[in-house]
């Protein structure tokens, strides 16, 4: 049996929940800021951006990461990030990648919905054919921005309506952002045809979580930690089979708790909750998913068997066609096996 850690690095994987300015390398942000040097406080050095990456809390988090998203200036720039996060995930064996997008930010920073749709289709086409892996996007509205932000996302999800478009999502801050006020959008992404994959429950309570469940019809949950606080709710989500994505580092690097040995992982797995683990904004938290798979091991004492159970968690919880998920469980169980041997 190969050691776990590079029994990790070869595992076939789904990545549910990573978001897309937020996936951008060091490499990648660093370009981006030369090309706008003076006109933003991103270092163009890589290596400072280790320091520049360093959150006080989960407000700052969204201060720098929008900082980042203001780098992001025109059509090229758009294809050239999704290409180059795809790269990355197929380098750590990432079969399949839904990729959260928030094109309301892009669209008020003067690129057209048709034009940042078109960049990142062309993108996802260049990167199956280049690397292998098969992208997906999940539109999220940006809380803090409001109802004006969830109207617009709405309207670009429907009339442009990319080619690899299956879900409808809400990021941001959830403290003073309530989720009940997004429903009339979540109803009409849904009667269109897209999956309700809302975070919640990061860094607010259970009650955030329920009102995603109620309120916009969640049938998977970004983060959703703090249901671990609530055994009701670990008997619903459990009964149910609604998926938690869960990102162990990236509730550390936010404060959201205060160190993995504090992680309520266990718990919720304990509880029957259905998890996948996923990296959110890799290189702002400074890992990858390979890291987050080993994590979750140390957190759940797992071995390659149960490192396995938890990739296929992922592929089953999963927007992939039946066949397609079918496929992708099959290459890992083949892995599993030619390591076991």
């Amino acid at each position: 049996m190969t050691d776990l850690t590079t029994f990790i690095a070869g595992l076939p994987k789904a990545e549910l929940h990573v978001h897309h300015v937020g996936s951008a390398s060091p490499r990648i942000v660093a370009e981006l800021a030369a090309r706008h040097e003076g006109r933003s406080p991103v270092p163009a050095d890589p290596d400072a951006l280790v320091d520049y990456f360093a959150f006080r809390d989960f407000a700052h988090f969204i201060e720098v990461y929008l900082s980042v998203v203001d780098l992001i200036r025109d059509q090229q720039d758009v294809w050239l990030l999704t290409h180059e996060v795809a790269r990355e995930l197929a380098r750590q064996q990432v079969r399949y990648a839904e990729l959260t997008v928030t094109p309301y930010s892009h669209v008020r920073r003067g690129i057209p919905a048709p034009a940042f749709c078109e960049a990142i289709e062309d993108a996802r086409k260049s990167a199956e054919a280049d690397f292998g892996i098969v992208l997906r996007w999940c539109f999220d509205i940006p809380g803090e921005a409001g109802l004006p932000a969830a109207e617009e996302t709405l309207r670009i999800a429907l009339d442009e309506r990319p080619d690899g478009l299956v879900s409808f999502g809400l990021g941001g801050p959830e403290i003073g952002v309530p989720r009940p006020q997004f429903k009339p959008y979540f109803d009409q992404a849904r009667a269109a045809g897209l999956h309700s994959v809302p975070h919640a429950g990061e860094t607010t309570g259970p009650e955030t979580i329920w009102d995603a469940l109620r309120h916009l019809g969640a049938e998977r949950i970004g983060h959703g930690i703090s249901a671990a606080a609530d055994p009701e709710l670990m008997r619903h989500l459990a009964e149910q089979r609604i998926v938690l994505e869960v990102c162990p580092t990236s509730n550390v690097r936010t404060r959201a708790v205060a160190d993995l040995a504090e992680h309520p992982l266990s718990r919720l797995v304990e509880a029957g909750v259905p998890v996948t683990i996923n990296s959110d904004d890799p290189p702002m938290f400074g890992t990858t998913l390979n890291d987050e798979y080993a994590v979750a091991a140390r957190l759940l004492d797992l071995g390659p068997q149960g490192v396995a159970a938890l990739a296929e968690e992922a592929v089953n919880a999963s927007f992939l066609a039946p066949a397609e998920q079918q496929r992708l469980r099959t290459e890992i169980a083949g892995y599993l096996a030619t390591a076991a041997g």
